[in-house]
């Protein structure tokens, strides 16, 4: 793959696919390399296990030229989820997050706290829209906060949080810890003012589940202690037996067990066609296709909850229709992929959808007629 038009060819799925923000199906050369690797762990041999283990260390490359890192300090995880435990389980202090944020961030902080026997205290924002603003974290800032824990975009919404200036805000002295699921690989953004990032191939990158990792900077392993700390994560160099070595000094610190290998070289193949192809000319499609779904959902008279700005937002629309649940079945019948949940319909195109897409939204939109769904 060499060029941006060879990386959007690539998108071989059927017309109507707006999902991208829950799964990505996964890429021609994801599923090639899979298969190819599946076949050298096949034979069993020790030369074909070694060849797929590279995987781990081009991956960890790969994820860490993105971000703007290094290799060493990017760990492979079967999750998303474990990469923010090891961050938040680490910790003493309060840590802020939202209410409204995913799972993934909300519920680790909790678990986090009981954990530890509330020696991590959340310290809970409820923003207007689910939107972490320096202004909503400033209400929230005292001597007692250790952390700030956040999505980069919206899971609902597609906002997009300020990076820079929420670094600012908290100062040197607290870690930023960011999940970056929702903008990794499609959103050409400066990583830098976070001292963690993780991150997941499933969605974006095309690279299936298990497909995650955890980017931890230097200062945020001055802080965070590897409590979660497994095997892979001592000392040690082999297999030790009879002894307890201490967590290492690296991010090897902050992982449990070996990597799926599979996984690695299906997230190692999925970052590096993003960075083949260019993650600046990825988000500039994006930005353009994001364009057409408000630009249609406009013109059929639907609110659109999520940012109109570029700088705000990311690759997910959120329609607000007075119906939202006949508004998610009229677009499943004109063979529509989306995300309803509650009062929102969640549209999520990426860079390779093709027109055939856009034009069956408009058509549904048109065929089921614009009354039904106006909102008032």
């Amino acid at each position: 793959m060499t060029t941006f038009q060879d990386y959007v060819d690539t998108f071989d799925n059927e017309s109507g696919y707006l999902n991208w923000a829950a799964f990505g199906p996964l890429s021609p050369s994801v599923r090639e390399e899979v298969f190819a690797d599946a076949d050298l762990l096949g034979s069993g041999r020790p030369s074909s296990l070694s060849l797929v283990a590279e995987r781990i260390g081009q991956a960890q490359e790969l994820v860490a030229e993105l971000l703007g890192g290094e290799a060493d300090d990017v760990t492979l995880q079967p999750s998303s989820t474990h990469g923010l435990m090891h961050a938040l389980y680490g910790l003493k202090g309060a840590v802020i997050a939202s209410t409204a944020e995913f799972p993934s961030v909300s519920l680790t902080v909790e678990r986090a706290a009981s954990a530890s026997d509330r020696a991590v205290t959340p310290r809970w924002i409820t923003p207007a829209d689910g939107r972490v603003t320096t202004d909503a974290v400033a209400e929230a800032l005292d001597d007692d906060v250790v952390a700030l824990a956040v999505s980069h975009v919206d899971f609902r919404t597609g906002y997009r949080v300020d990076l820079a200036a929420l670094r600012e805000l908290i100062g040197p002295d607290r870690l930023l810890i960011v999940d970056a699921v929702q903008s990794f690989g499609i959103m050409d953004v400066d990583y830098g003012p976070a001292d963690v990032v993780v991150g997941h191939g499933y969605k974006w990158l095309r690279a299936g589940r298990g497909s995650a990792f955890a980017w931890f900077a230097p200062r945020a392993r001055e802080r965070i202690t590897p409590v979660l700390s497994g095997i892979t994560g001592t000392t040690a160099t082999g297999l030790f037996v009879d002894e307890l070595p201490a967590p290492a000094a690296s991010a090897r610190a902050y992982t449990v067990s070996q990597p799926d290998t599979l996984a690695a070289g299906r997230l190692a193949i999925g970052v590096r066609d993003v960075r083949d192809a260019g993650v600046a000319a990825i988000e500039a499609r994006l930005a353009e296709h994001v364009d057409t779904v408000i630009e249609i959902a406009d013109r059929h008279g639907i609110e659109v909850s999520s940012p109109r700005e570029r700088g705000e937002r990311a690759g997910i629309v959120a329609l607000e229709p007075d119906e939202p649940a006949r508004l998610a079945a009229a677009l499943a019948n004109a063979g529509l992929v989306v995300t309803a949940r509650g009062s929102s319909v969640r549209l999520a195109p990426h860079a390779g959808t093709d027109a055939a897409t856009f034009e069956l939204l408009d058509e549904a939109l048109h065929a089921f007629g614009n009354e039904t769904f106006t909102s008032t």
